[in-house]
């Protein structure tokens, strides 16, 4: 398998945890469920990290490039909300609103991107 494609499975896969887990603790945000929620969050935005890193140096993407900026803001927004959630249970709505805004603004990057 081409080690690419690899990286770009995992990173999905990654993104998917990432965000279920992330909806499943605004769906309850009981403090019974916080430290296994938070441990497969952070892998998962781990994972998407290092991943995410090992595909630009294989495309030979410069970091400062602006693409790769939004990206990086939508990863560490988006990895900071599960455990915000639990904090701030009362702002679950907004909270919601924005890791769907962050995601669809990382999406739509991936269509962006420099080739």
């Amino acid at each position: 398998m081409d080690k690419l494609l690899f990286y770009k499975l995992l990173h999905l896969f990654a993104l998917i945890v990432q965000t279920a887990h992330t909806f499943m603790a605004f769906a309850n945000p009981d403090a019974a469920n916080r430290t296994r929620t938070l441990i497969v969050t952070g892998i998962a935005s781990l994972l998407m990290l290092v991943t995410g890193f090992g595909m630009l140096a294989m495309e030979k993407i410069p970091f400062s490039s602006g693409w790769v900026i939004v990206k990086f803001v939508c990863w560490l927004g988006l990895g900071s909300l599960a455990g915000v959630v639990y904090r701030k249970a009362h702002l679950r709505g907004l909270l919601s609103f924005i890791s769907l805004s962050l995601i669809l603004v990382a999406i739509v990057m991936v269509l962006f991107r420099p080739f």
